[in-house]
């Protein structure tokens, strides 16, 4: 299954175990919001805390393992062309972006609301969310300790491949920002393809279209 999420975009898959899910950057400089659940038991999901330790690093790329809450693998990148992406930036709100980028910004559609809007679709809510992966986008860390957010390392064409470990409920927001260069102030589209491989579907999970 492969879907063109458009700008802005929510978008979700379940991906069997042994599966794999590949991101591709159509027009380059998009970031991608992404949040990871076990499929069978959604109070098990994506860690920052216990990922960053596991790997000893804030950046993901090839043969990084994604965690659990409960330090269970996830998911694994098995294919990265870009190098590095994001652990820390977490996804834009209208409060953040109202904090950030004053009150004018209130009324822009933000990541949490397309997470919110997404997960309500599998009894997912606002505590279900939790500190998420943005990949391609480029957050240095300073000597200081603070984050910057500047232009993104990718460019047209690129992809990251994540290998499911076991049944995963994936959901993605296209990032909607055009306030910092996380998409060039201009965002755009990207393909999500989900490839069951040998896997199959034994437990009839199987993708869900994107919106």
């Amino acid at each position: 299954m492969s879907a063109v999420v458009p700008a802005r975009a929510a978008w979700s898959a379940v991906v069997p175990a042994g599966g794999l899910l590949t991101i591709t950057d159509l027009h380059g400089n998009q970031a991608v919001d992404f949040l990871l659940y076990d499929a069978h038991d959604t109070a098990v999901r994506y860690s920052a805390p216990d990922t960053v330790q596991a790997q000893g690093s804030i950046f993901l790329t090839t043969g990084s393992v994604l965690l659990s809450c409960e330090h269970t693998p996830l998911m694994t990148v098995v294919e990265d062309e870009v190098g590095r992406h994001d652990t820390l930036g977490g996804a834009c709100s209208k409060e953040s972006n109202t904090l950030r980028y004053g009150h004018h910004t209130w009324s822009q559609h933000a990541c949490v609301e397309n997470f919110l809007a997404e997960g309500a679709r599998y009894g997912l809510g606002k505590r279900d969310l939790v500190s998420n992966i943005n990949w391609y986008m480029n957050v240095p860390v300073e000597e200081d300790g603070t984050l910057g957010i500047v232009d993104g390392l990718s460019a047209p064409g690129r992809r990251v491949v994540l290998r499911a470990e076991c049944d995963v409920l994936v959901l993605v927001s296209n990032c909607p920002q055009v306030n910092n260069p996380c998409n060039g102030f201009d965002p755009t589209p990207v393909r999500m393809t989900v490839d069951p491989g040998a896997a199959g579907d034994p437990d009839g999970l199987g993708p869900v279209s994107a919106r």
